[in-house]
């Protein structure tokens, strides 16, 4: 069963499902200070923003309070899909696209900012293959890096990194007390 079929469970600070009495966290609250910092980043040249994943919506929120043109979101999961059509309802310049970043990738533009932060990404090299084609000239991009260091899974070059102390509650994806967020300009 793959993470799209899974049943998530919404608390006020927290996304979660469960499974064989384990629970795994999909996003939590503590995120906020990492989401803010990206979204300021991928929102620096101003323009068209591409997000994929909306999780909980914290790094949507900080990029709406960012001057841009256009956001595109791509969610895959349904019910987050329909949290974010609900969230993107008074937002005109929000565009909701449903479904797996990567089966849609041909259909999407290039972009001022990108902001990639998913759950259950089966194949993380494609975002490292991928990334290139989705930018402009002096696109930011980042993503979420799991990793308690200035290194990522992705293999990306030239990428710099920026400290962020946090502050996790407990869960089964992230327990340091420095985030390290990727910069990468195009």
């Amino acid at each position: 069963m793959s993470y799209k079929d899974k049943t998530l469970i919404f608390e006020s600070d927290k996304i979660y499902f469960e499974e064989n009495e384990l629970v795994f966290e999909v996003m939590m609250n503590w995120e906020d200070p990492i989401m803010k910092a990206s979204a300021d980043y991928v929102c620096e040249n101003g323009g068209d923003i591409l997000e994929v994943g909306f999780g909980m919506g914290i790094s949507a929120g900080h990029i709406q309070a960012n001057n841009i043109n256009s956001h595109t979101i791509i969610e895959n999961h349904p019910q987050i899909i329909e949290r974010a059509k609900a969230w993107a309802v008074d937002k005109p310049n929000v565009t909701i696209v449903e479904g797996d970043w990567y089966d849609i990738k041909d259909s999407l533009s290039t972009y001022d900012g990108i902001f990639y932060d998913t759950f259950g990404e089966g194949d993380w090299s494609k975002f490292a293959q991928e990334l290139s084609s989705l930018t402009k000239s002096g696109t930011k991009a980042t993503w979420w890096n799991n990793n308690p260091s200035a290194t990522t899974i992705h293999n990306i070059d030239n990428v710099a990194y920026e400290e962020i102390e946090v502050t996790p509650t407990e869960n089964s994806y992230f327990n340091s007390s420095v985030y390290y967020l990727p910069k990468k300009e195009f």
